[in-house]
This record gives structure tokens, C-alpha cells and sequence, in this order.
């Protein structure tokens, strides 16, 4: 009889990591040739995967999910799971490439003399001056001028819940969603790689004129905001929001 209940629960065990596991082939739209490096992340379990040479990927998955798809110079599209997915195994996912505009970008150059001394005086040097404060986990970012920095830090602590709380406040479920992005080491490589802000506001259903509002209201500098990654403006928020809740507590 225990040997009977052993196969069985064995048995459910397979059963139920089959069907919590998913698999599909990610195609360009235009030939269906396979996409390689594609990064997939379900952004209701928060976990990552990235598809292979052939296309091929398989990530944790249940009905209902939602699947985001991502790479460099094709459309980011979301994808619902559905129970004829789990059902009938292998699905084909086809993205479309976007063209993209260059702007034109002016470009100052610096003449160098060879002499270190002189030359290191005519490279222009951008100061983001941070401010750290007994009592809290991170520092202050107050911009390119020292002296606003000091002022901004202090005004900021007058009553620093409150500037964050219209957003952090409402979305708990999804600022707890931080922590396992920064633990999922394709999501982590995901965000390394990109600059648009997409995925974060796909985890964390926010729009980017919120993103800026966190930034801002943590003393993050204009600099950091416009030329950071999607890794480091996730650890920006995520150290604003445990800073958020710490005070929350007090």
C-alpha cells in the first residue's frame, strides 16, 4: 500500500512540474527563422529564461500567466498562457523587427596636448554629488551642483514618506516584486542590457513619468536618470523602497 501511495504522489509530482513547466520556439515574424537570445520573463512568478540557438526556451509557468518577450531591435510583446499551451506543449511565438531613426548627435571635441597635467584639466569632469545620512541604508544624490544637493537632501527628509507614498503606497504587490527581480539572474542580464525602461514598467505596472517621480523624489540627479541602465534604475528603486518602508515603520 505505502509503495502504491509512493508511485502516486511520484506520479503527481511529474505531473504537476510538467504542467507548471512551459516550452516554446521564438520566430521572426518576417521568415520564421529562429531568434536566438531572445529573453523571456513571467511577469506574474517573476522568473527569467532566454532562448536558444534554435529558438527553443522553456520557463516556470501556469494558466493566466503573463510572458513578456524581449530583444534588441524587435517589438517587446506580452503573451497570456492558456491551457492549450500546458496541453499541447511547443508553441510558436513570431516577433517583428522595428526600425529605428538615428538622431543626429552633436559631438564636442577635445584637444588632447599629450601632457597628463594639462589635458586632465580640459576633460570636462560631471559631478553627481551623494549625501549619506546617519540612520537610513543609502546615500543622497543631489545633482551636478553641491550646494542645491545639501538643500534638496534636507527638504527631503522634512517628511520623506510621504513623496513616495502616492506610488510605493498604492502598489505593494508590485514593489514587493523587486527583491525576486534582482535574485533572477536573467532578469538581472535583461536589464543590464537595456535603457528604455519597458520591462520595468511591465514588472511593476508604472509608466515612466512614475519611474522619474521615484527618482526624483529619492534625490536621484537628472544625469543618473537620463543615462542608467534598467539594473542600476531597478536597484535605484528598490533602495528607495526599502528606505520607503523603513520609515513607514518609524
Amino acid at each position: 500500500m505505502k509503495k502504491v501511495l509512493l508511485l502516486f504522489l511520484l506520479s503527481f509530482s511529474a505531473i504537476s512540474y510538467a504542467q507548471d513547466t512551459i516550452r516554446g520556439t521564438i520566430m521572426n515574424a518576417a521568415d520564421d527563422k529562429p531568434i536566438e537570445n531572445v529573453h523571456i520573463v513571467n511577469l506574474n512568478q517573476v522568473v527569467g529564461s532566454v532562448s536558444d540557438e534554435k529558438g527553443e526556451f522553456q520557463l516556470q509557468a501556469t494558466v493566466n500567466d503573463t510572458l513578456y518577450f524581449s530583444y534588441l531591435g524587435f517589438r517587446s510583446i506580452r503573451v497570456r498562457v492558456t491551457n492549450d499551451w500546458l496541453k499541447y506543449g511547443n508553441v510558436k511565438v513570431k516577433m517583428t523587427e522595428v526600425g529605428f531613426a538615428l538622431e543626429e548627435v552633436d559631438v564636442n571635441s577635445i584637444k588632447l596636448t599629450g601632457y597628463l597635467e594639462i589635458d586632465a584639466k580640459n576633460i570636462p569632469i560631471y559631478d553627481n554629488y551623494r549625501y549619506s545620512i546617519s540612520g537610513l541604508n543609502k546615500g543622497y544624490e543631489g545633482g551636478d551642483k553641491s550646494p542645491g544637493a545639501v538643500s534638496k537632501t534636507l527638504k527631503s527628509l522634512s517628511n520623506p514618506a510621504d513623496l513616495v507614498y502616492n506610488i510605493f503606497g498604492n502598489k505593494p504587490r508590485q514593489m514587493r516584486k523587486l527583491r525576486q527581480m534582482k535574485a533572477d539572474d536573467n532578469i538581472r542580464e535583461l536589464l543590464r542590457n537595456k535603457f528604455d525602461r519597458e520591462t520595468l514598467m511591465a514588472f511593476l505596472q508604472v509608466n515612466r513619468n512614475e519611474i522619474d517621480e521615484i527618482l526624483n523624489n529619492c534625490n536621484y540627479s537628472q544625469d543618473f536618470m537620463k543615462t542608467a541602465n534598467d539594473l542600476q534604475i531597478l536597484d535605484a528603486i528598490s533602495n528607495c523602497y526599502e528606505e520607503y518602508k523603513v520609515l513607514q515603520k518609524r
